[in-house]
C-alpha cells in the first residue's frame, strides 16, 4: 500500500478544484468560473486497491486586497508544508505570468526547507481549450521559468503533465505518476471516505456555489455562507453580503434567486431536508477580523 498527501496549488481560476474532483472521482470541492471560489482547505481522498492519495485543494494564490485575501493566501501556503507531492497548476490558455512564478516560488521554498522535501509536479491544465501549439508553448515557458528561478538542474528534475481537469484527458497518467511517487504506508482514511469536510460546511459551500452561478459577475467576493442551525431535517444557512443593494440581488425579484438556490441545493441533500436561507448585511466583512473568525476563515 502506498499513501501520502498531495497539495494542489495555483493562482485563482486555474482549475484546482475541478482537478481534485476529477482525480478523486466525485465532487468534494465546489467549482465556479469566478476567481477565489475555494476559500477553505478541502481534502479529497482517492482510494485505489494498492494506494490512497489525499489531495489538499487550496485557495488561489493572489495579490490580496483585503484581510480575507491575506488569510486565503495563508491557507494556501500553509497547505504546502508536510506533503509528499506539490502539484503546481498552470493555465494552458494564458501566458506564464508573475502569479504563476509566485506559485513556483512557494513550491520550491518547501523543497528547500525540509530533510524529506516534496516532489514538485507542474500541471498545465485546460488543454481542451488550447491549441497544441499553445500547450507546447506553455510547457516550454514554464520550464524556462523554473530554470530562471531555480537553475537548470531543478528544471530538469521536474515532471510536466498537460491535462484537462474538465474532460479528464491526461489525468490518468498524472494520477499514476503521483501514486508511483509515494512511499509505502498505511491509509489515512477508511474505505468510502472521500473528504473530511463537515456536513455543515459542505451545505454552506453548495449554497455559495449556486449563488455564484446565479449572480454571475456581480457579487463573487462579497458573498459568504455559513450554517447557523442544524437540527435535522431543519438547516438554517446565513448568507452574508456587504451592502443592502447586494441583499436585493441575492433575494431577486419576488425572491426568485433565493428560491432557485434553495431548490437546487435541497435536491442534493437527503430526502426531507428543509433548507432555510437568510440574507444578512455585514458591512466590510472581508476586512473585519471578528467576522472572518466567526465565518471560519
Amino acid at each position: 500500500m502506498r499513501s501520502g498527501f498531495v497539495a494542489v496549488v495555483g493562482r485563482p481560476n486555474v482549475g484546482k478544484s475541478t482537478l481534485v474532483n476529477q482525480m478523486v472521482g466525485t465532487k468534494v470541492s465546489i467549482t465556479s468560473s469566478r476567481p477565489n471560489t475555494t476559500r477553505h482547505r478541502i481534502l479529497g481522498v482517492l482510494h485505489q486497491p494498492d494506494a490512497q492519495v489525499v489531495f489538499v485543494d487550496t485557495p488561489g494564490l493572489h495579490r490580496p486586497r483585503s484581510v480575507l485575501g491575506a488569510r486565503l493566501n495563508e491557507t494556501a501556503t500553509s497547505a504546502l508544508a508536510d506533503v509528499d507531492v506539490i502539484l503546481a497548476l498552470i493555465d494552458a490558455t494564458a501566458a506564464v505570468g508573475p502569479g504563476d512564478r509566485t506559485v513556483l516560488e512557494h513550491s520550491w521554498r518547501e523543497v528547500r526547507r525540509g530533510d524529506a522535501p516534496p516532489e514538485v509536479v507542474v500541471v498545465v491544465n485546460k488543454i481542451d481549450k488550447a491549441t497544441s501549439d499553445q500547450v507546447l508553448e506553455r510547457l516550454l515557458s514554464v520550464q524556462g521559468a523554473v530554470e530562471a528561478l531555480f537553475g537548470a538542474p531543478a528544471a530538469e528534475s521536474v515532471e510536466y503533465f498537460p491535462v484537462s481537469a474538465r474532460s479528464g484527458q491526461g489525468v490518468e497518467a498524472l494520477t499514476a505518476h503521483i501514486v508511483s511517487s509515494l512511499e509505502e504506508g498505511p491509509p489515512f482514511f477508511p474505505d468510502g471516505v472521500v473528504t473530511d469536510t463537515p456536513e455543515a460546511l459542505w451545505v454552506a459551500e453548495l449554497v455559495r456555489e449556486q449563488l455564484l452561478a446565479k449572480t454571475h459577475d456581480e457579487l463573487p467576493h462579497s458573498i459568504s455562507c455559513r450554517v447557523t442551525e442544524w437540527d435535522w431535517p431543519h438547516i438554517r444557512c446565513e448568507i452574508i453580503v456587504e451592502r443592502d443593494s447586494q441583499k436585493g440581488i441575492i433575494i431577486g425579484k419576488g425572491g426568485e434567486v433565493l428560491k432557485a438556490v434553495g431548490t437546487t441545493v435541497r435536491a442534493t441533500l437527503p430526502e426531507g431536508a428543509y433548507l432555510d436561507l437568510h440574507v444578512k448585511v455585514e458591512k466590510h466583512w472581508q476586512d473585519r477580523d471578528e467576522v472572518l473568525n466567526r465565518l471560519g476563515y
